[in-house]
């Protein structure tokens, strides 16, 4: 019997969002728990985390952490690769 070998291809799309760091900030603001609190439940740092606000991000944010941002504060940011 033989074994079949999978190949995964993954294919990366980079997009811009001018005005996600505010979004994300205010989304935190009107939230009621602490940045910490925030930061430990979306598994991000609290440096990172006002890199991201004040969009001084020099890569690319990752898809999967937007949606963990997403979650935690129960927003929809909008970011979206849809045409």
């Amino acid at each position: 019997m033989s074994l079949l070998m999978q190949v995964k291809r993954t294919v990366e799309v980079v997009k811009t969002f001018p005005g996600l760091g505010e979004k994300i900030k205010k989304a935190r603001e009107g939230d009621k728990r602490s940045l910490s609190q925030i930061c430990r439940e979306s598994g991000i740092s609290r440096p990172y985390w006002y890199q991201l606000e004040n969009e001084q991000i020099y890569s690319s944010v990752s898809e999967e952490m937007i949606r963990r941002i997403e979650v935690t504060l129960g927003v929809d940011l909008g970011v979206t690769f849809e045409d």
